[in-house]
C-alpha cells in the first residue's frame, strides 16, 4: 500500500477570484435570493460611497429581460490611470483584486458602508460577464470582462464632460440557485438607503414586464421623512417629527422619532448605511439616553412622585418609532450575522447627544411632551395589569411549563434542537395531523377558529385569548419582556393551514402574533410555514401531487397521450387522510417548508401595520397592488 505524501506542491492556493468563485458564500452569505441580490447591492453602495463623499447625486438601477443589471452613477468615476503596483488600471485593479479600493487607509472615502469590504470584484468574479464604462477625464472608457477575466484592455472609446460609472452585469447561473431578481426587495433596499442619504436620488426600473415598472427614491427630509413613512398609517401622538444631528470626534450621529397609538415599537438603528439588525452601542446609547431623559423631565414636572418606580424603557417605547444613523470612520461590526456596531465610542457619544437635544425638546414642547408621558404612564398600568394576569394564570396553572394545554398532542423526545411543533388550523386537520406525525419528534396543537389579531391589541387582552395562551406555553419561551429563546421547547415551530384565503389569514395572524411578541423565535430561524399540496393527481393506482399551478401542469404534460387523470383540488388539510398528509406535508424526506425571515425589518413592519392595523384604506391599496400576482383563489 503506497503511503500518500503532503508536501508543499498539496498547498492550493487560490489565486483573486478563484477564491470566490470556488467558495461564493464566502463573500456574499449564500448562492440563493440572498446572495443574488447582494451582488447588485453591492455595486450600488459603492455609488452611495460617492454620494457620502459628495459627489453622487443620482443612482439608476435597470433589471433587465436578459437577467442582466445595471448600475449607473454620476460620481467621480473609478480611477483608470495606472497603479504602480500592479501594473493595471486602477478599474482593472477594483474589479480583479480583492479588498482594492479606496476605502482601506486612504484618502479616498471618509466613510463608507461596505459591510464585508468584498467589494465590486466579487460581482465580477461571480458574473458570466460584465461590462464597466467610466465617464472621467472628459473620456468614456470601456472594458468587458467574462467569468472575472478582463476580454481585452482598457479603451478610451469617446469623449464626455459628464462623470461617473455604469456597470453591467450577468450573474452566473451555474453559481446562483436562481438568477431572477425580486423587484419588491431591491425597491425596499433603495427607499431605504435614499431615506438615509438626504436628497440622493435612487431610481429602479424593472424591464422584464411587458410595461416597465419603476421608483424613484429621493427624500429632502431624509430619516424624518423615513418615520412619516412608517406612520403613514397610524395615529400619531405629535404632528412634527422630532430631530437632531450631532457631530463630533466620534462621527455623525442623526436621529428621528414620533410616538403613535399602537402598542409595539419599531426602532430601526444603522451605521454607515447599514441596518445593524442585531443593534449595537449606537442603539444602547439611545436606548440608555430616551428611557433616563423621559424620567428626569416626568420627576422634573411631578408626573412620577417620589413612591412611583421609574418608568421602564420597554413603557417609555411603546408606540414609539425611531431612527438612529451614525456615520463613523471605521466601524467595527461583529455579532452572528456581523450587523451589531461594536464601537464603544458610539455609546457615550450618541447617548450625550439624545440626552440633551430630547431634554430641550421636553422643556419646549410642554403639549406633545405630557402626551408622550401619559401614553407610557398607560402602558406602565397596563404591563403591570398584564404581570398580575400572568400571576394569576401560573397560580391555575395554565403558563406553568408543567401544566401543558390539553389539546396538545406532544412529542416524546425532550431535546429542543430535535423536536419541531405544527401549529395546526383546526380539530379536523388536527386530528389528521395527529394520527399522520412521527410521535418521536413531531407534536401538534390545533388552533381553533381565527387567533386574536395582537396588532389591534394590548398585551392584556393578548394574554387572556386561550388560543394564544396555549401557544406560549407550549413553545415555552414565554413572551415581551419575559421571553427567555433558551426556554424554547421546539426548534422548528411550524405553521400548517389550508391553502385558501381563510387559511392565509390564520397564517398571517399567527405570524403576527410571532412578529409581536416572539420575535426571537423568527431571527433564530425557528418559525417555519407548511406546504401543502393543492392538487392530486391520479392515473389508475398512480397519485402525484401539485404544489403549484405550474408543476401541476408539468404533470400532466409529461402524461402519456390518452391516459385518463383524475385531479382533486384540495380545499383543506382535512380532505387529505393521515397517509397523504404525512407523504406530502410531514414527511422530513419529502416535504417543502418555507423558513420565516426577518431579512428585511422595514418590509415586514410595513406588512404587518398595512395588513393587520386599524386602517382600511392601506389593506385595500396592497390587495389592488399584488392582485396580478394571485394565481387562483377560492372565495
Amino acid at each position: 500500500m503506497s503511503k500518500q505524501t503532503y508536501s508543499g506542491k498539496d498547498i492550493q492556493v487560490l489565486e483573486g477570484l478563484e477564491a470566490v468563485r470556488k467558495r461564493p458564500s464566502m463573500y456574499i452569505g449564500s448562492t440563493g435570493p440572498k446572495g443574488l441580490h447582494h451582488l447588485v447591492y453591492e455595486v450600488v453602495d459603492n455609488s452611495v460611497d460617492e454620494a457620502l463623499a459628495g459627489y453622487c447625486t443620482a443612482i439608476e438601477v435597470v433589471l433587465h429581460a436578459d437577467g442582466s443589471a445595471t448600475v449607473v452613477d454620476n460620481g467621480r468615476g473609478i480611477p483608470v490611470d495606472n497603479v504602480p503596483k500592479y501594473r493595471k488600471s486602477g478599474l482593472e485593479v477594483v474589479l480583479t483584486i480583492l479588498h482594492a479600493g479606496g476605502k482601506f487607509g486612504g484618502e479616498g472615502y471618509k466613510v463608507s458602508g461596505g459591510l464585508h469590504g468584498v467589494g465590486v470584484s466579487v460581482v465580477n468574479a461571480l458574473s458570466s460577464r460584465l461590462d464597466v464604462e467610466v465617464k472621467r477625464d472628459g473620456k468614456v472608457w470601456a472594458q468587458s470582462y467574462e467569468y472575472g477575466k478582463p476580454t481585452g484592455p482598457l479603451q478610451a472609446v469617446g469623449k464626455s464632460k459628464a462623470t461617473g460609472t455604469t456597470i453591467r452585469f450577468w450573474p452566473d447561473d451555474s453559481i446562483f440557485e436562481t438568477v431572477d431578481y425580486d423587484y419588491d426587495t431591491l425597491a425596499t433596499r433603495f427607499r431605504e438607503t435614499a431615506f438615509l442619504n438626504k436628497n440622493l436620488k435612487i431610481s429602479i426600473t424593472d424591464e422584464r414586464e411587458l410595461e416597465p415598472r419603476r421608483e424613484e427614491f429621493k427624500y429632502a427630509g431624509g430619516i424624518v421623512d423615513f418615520v412619516k413613512y412608517l406612520n403613514e398609517n397610524k395615529d400619531t401622538l405629535h404632528h412634527k417629527v422630532i430631530y437632531f444631528e450631532s457631530e463630533a470626534d466620534e462621527g455623525h450621529a442623526e436621529v428621528a422619532l414620533q410616538w403613535n397609538t399602537g402598542y409595539s415599537d419599531s426602532v430601526l438603528a444603522f451605521a454607515n448605511n447599514i441596518n445593524t439588525h442585531e443593534g449595537g452601542t449606537h442603539l444602547e446609547g439611545f436606548k440608555n439616553a430616551l428611557t433616563r431623559t423621559i424620567n428626569d423631565y416626568a420627576r422634573r414636572q411631578g408626573i412620577l412622585k417620589e413612591k412611583d418606580d421609574n418608568l421602564s424603557g420597554e413603557d417609555i417605547r411603546e408606540g414609539l418609532v425611531a431612527i438612529i444613523s451614525v456615520k463613523l470612520k471605521d466601524p467595527q461590526f461583529e455579532g452572528q450575522t456581523k450587523t451589531k456596531l461594536g464601537n464603544t465610542e458610539m455609546r457615550g457619544f450618541v447617548q450625550s447627544a439624545v440626552m440633551q437635544a430630547l431634554a430641550e425638546y421636553l422643556e419646549e414642547h410642554p403639549k406633545p411632551a405630557r402626551t408622550v408621558l401619559t401614553k407610557a404612564t398607560q402602558a406602565a398600568k397596563a404591563r403591570a395589569a398584564a404581570r398580575k394576569a400572568r400571576e394569576l394564570t401560573r397560580r391555575k396553572g395554565l403558563l406553568e411549563s408543567t401544566t401543558l394545554p390539553g389539546k396538545l398532542a406532544d412529542c416524546s423526545i425532550k431535546d429542543a434542537e430535535l423536536s419541531e411543533i405544527y401549529l395546526v388550523e383546526g380539530d379536523s386537520a388536527g386530528g389528521s395531523a395527529k394520527q399522520a406525525r412521527d410521535r418521536s419528534f413531531q407534536a401538534i396543537l390545533p388552533l381553533k377558529g381565527k387567533i386574536l389579531n395582537v396588532e389591534k391589541a394590548g398585551i392584556n387582552r393578548a394574554l387572556s385569548s386561550e388560543e394564544i395562551q396555549a401557544m406560549i406555553t407550549a413553545l415555552g419561551t414565554n413572551v415581551a419582556e419575559e421571553f427567555d429563546l433558551s426556554q424554547a421547547r421546539y426548534h422548528k415551530a411550524i405553521i400548517m393551514t389550508d391553502a385558501d384565503v381563510d387559511g392565509a389569514h390564520i397564517r398571517c395572524l399567527i405570524l403576527t402574533f410571532f412578529y409581536r411578541y416572539m420575535r426571537e423565535m423568527i431571527e433564530a430561524g425557528y418559525v417555519y410555514i407548511a406546504q401543502p399540496p393543492l392538487y392530486k393527481v391520479a392515473v389508475g393506482k398512480k397519485q402525484q401531487y401539485a404544489f403549484s399551478e405550474r408543476q401541476l401542469q408539468q404533470i400532466l404534460e409529461g402524461l402519456a397521450e390518452g391516459s385518463k387523470s383524475n385531479i382533486q383540488r384540495y380545499k383543506g388539510l382535512g380532505e387529505m387522510n393521515p397517509e397523504q398528509l404525512w407523504e406530502t406535508t410531514m414527511d422530513p424526506a419529502r416535504r417543502t417548508l418555507l423558513q420565516v425571515t426577518l431579512d428585511d425589518a422595514l418590509a415586514a413592519e410595513k406588512s404587518f401595520v398595512d395588513l393587520m392595523g386599524d386602517q382600511v384604506e392601506p389593506r385595500r391599496e396592497f390587495i389592488q397592488r399584488h392582485a396580478k400576482d394571485v394565481r387562483f383563489l377560492d372565495i
